[in-house]
């Protein structure tokens, strides 16, 4: 009997061995395909992204290249991060092919939404930033300039700082999705994480001061929508603690 048991035990892993790398040569593939497309409008993605900075740069300057191959490289570069981006909806639906059959019904009624909501997140961060908070920010930077110091960004820095920006803003919108995780795993409860509110406040604007740039403005920036967003997970994960136990009262 126990003959038995461990082959078909030895047979179940390789079976999910071999689904788990037919799952991820999809998912690299599927970035390849799309970062062929995009590689093609390389040189055009990138003006686009460069556009709130050249907005606000002096008149007669432009952002110029250090090494020899910048001009090549980082638009490539951009445009299979780029590439990366717009196949993460595609990359959890493989996730969650892979991961689905072993979770309980409602653990699948649960986690199908949070991975839905974390992908929409991570791009409203991202254009949060694009959008409202790196016109600002680069208004003031290079209004900040001293007197005689001529405003050139580098190409490759310039990239290298906006997908840290995007990265900082993308992750700090997961933050109603990590509250409501915490109180849906049972870590912590609503009412304690309200209390720890002033603490919260806290620590959003000392995050802040490490995922920005030394000015207060793009701190602020992204410390103000942090908090409101762990407003927002708090306030459904209160919901969700009282329809567990409407569920358990009525079991």
């Amino acid at each position: 009997m126990t003959n038995q048991v461990q082959p078909d035990n030895e047979q179940s892993f390789f079976s999910h061995l071999v689904e788990l790398r037919d799952r991820l040569l999809k998912m690299v593939l599927c970035v390849l395909l799309v970062f062929v497309g995009t590689a093609s409008y390389a040189n055009e993605i990138y003006a686009f992204l460069a556009d709130p900075l050249l907005q606000h740069m002096p008149k007669n300057s432009s952002m110029i290249a250090i090494d020899v191959a910048s001009p090549f490289f980082t638009p490539f570069k951009l445009a299979f991060v780029v590439a990366v981006f717009a196949s993460i909806p595609f990359i959890l639906y493989q996730f969650w092919g892979f991961v689905a059959p072993g979770l309980y019904r409602h653990e699948r009624l649960m986690v199908a939404p949070l991975l839905l909501a974390s992908t929409l997140l991570f791009y409203g961060g991202a254009a949060f930033a694009y959008f409202l908070v790196f016109p600002l920010v680069f208004s003031y930077l290079t209004a900040a300039a001293p007197a005689g110091v001529a405003v050139m960004t580098d190409i490759a820095t310039y990239l290298d700082f906006v997908l840290a920006m995007f990265f900082a803003f993308g992750l700090a919108f997961e933050i109603p999705v990590l509250t409501i995780v915490l109180v849906w795993t049972g870590i912590i409860s609503p009412e304690s994480l309200a209390e720890k509110r002033p603490y919260v406040i806290v620590g959003v604007f000392v995050v802040a001061m490490f995922l920005t740039p030394p000015d207060a403005l793009s701190q602020t920036l992204l410390a103000v929508p942090m908090w409101l967003l762990f407003e927002s997970g708090l306030l459904f994960s209160r919901l969700i603690s009282r329809r567990e136990r409407a569920a358990d009262d009525d079991g």
